[in-house]
């Protein structure tokens, strides 16, 4: 999340909201908002631009339709990535015409490669994020929601690990069409705590700057998910 006030000019009575998207869309043009930033609430913002609520859900509506925004409930709106949009648009049409079985072997095929990658390129920020995201896992086996979140974000976190925009814009969309199918996960007796073990030892790897344990870490934990039949069909010979 960017630091400091939003500053913004106050509008004129015209065109209100088309004018709070093009400030918006500015702050994202130079910088002063970066893709995964949260937008201040509607009330923050009608204060900023000294407009009213109706306007600024106009404009933030208008975003949305744009792919500059994505609203997370419980969690708020944030800029989105404007190549990890497209690219979830593309997967969302697939996913209606042909399921989800193309992607899970698409992310099976890449993600042992991006642990291992993550193994020399992890920052120290890369690894406490992914500690905190088990963390976050140990603390919410009884809540679904919060447990995926958290492991999503874990995976997430090793493709920003890897320093290629496209790798990451591609992760993103994919894990994020395969959501519901990860939940799924909680319907199996103990495949929650298993998968978290799974995850300790994927990081314990990447700690180690070891990609040859990586790569396996994670491969074990995708023959997990395919053997507990949590939903996501993956080829065997795969994993």
């Amino acid at each position: 999340m960017s630091e400091g006030p939003f500053l913004y000019r106050a509008v004129q009575m015209s065109r209100v909201y088309q004018q709070i998207v093009e400030q918006i869309e500015e702050s994202v043009s130079n910088g002063t908002l970066k893709p995964g930033d949260q937008l201040p609430s509607e009330r923050e913002l009608a204060q900023q631009f000294g407009v009213s609520r109706t306007a600024v859900r106009e404009a933030v509506k208008a975003l949305h339709e744009r792919g500059r925004l994505e609203t997370f409930a419980g969690r708020g709106t944030f800029i989105t990535d404007a190549a990890s949009h497209g690219i979830r648009e593309s997967l969302d049409r697939m996913t209606k015409v042909g399921g989800t079985r193309h992607l899970a072997v698409l992310l099976t095929m890449l993600e042992p490669e991006i642990a291992a990658l993550a193994a020399t390129r992890s920052g120290d920020q890369h690894i406490a994020t992914m500690r905190e995201t088990l963390n976050v896992m140990d603390q919410s086996f009884d809540d679904a929601e919060a447990c995926i979140d958290a492991d999503l974000d874990f995976h997430l976190t090793l493709a920003e690990a890897v320093g290629n925009p496209v790798i990451l814009a591609l992760i993103d969309s994919i894990v994020d069409a395969l959501r519901e199918k990860r939940m799924r996960v909680f319907e199996v007796r103990g495949g929650v705590e298993r998968a978290r073990l799974h995850h300790s030892k994927i990081l314990d790897a990447i700690e180690a700057r070891d990609p040859a344990a990586a790569r396996e870490a994670m491969r074990a934990h995708l023959r997990q998910v395919r053997e507990e039949g949590a939903g996501i069909e993956i080829p065997p010979e795969l994993v």
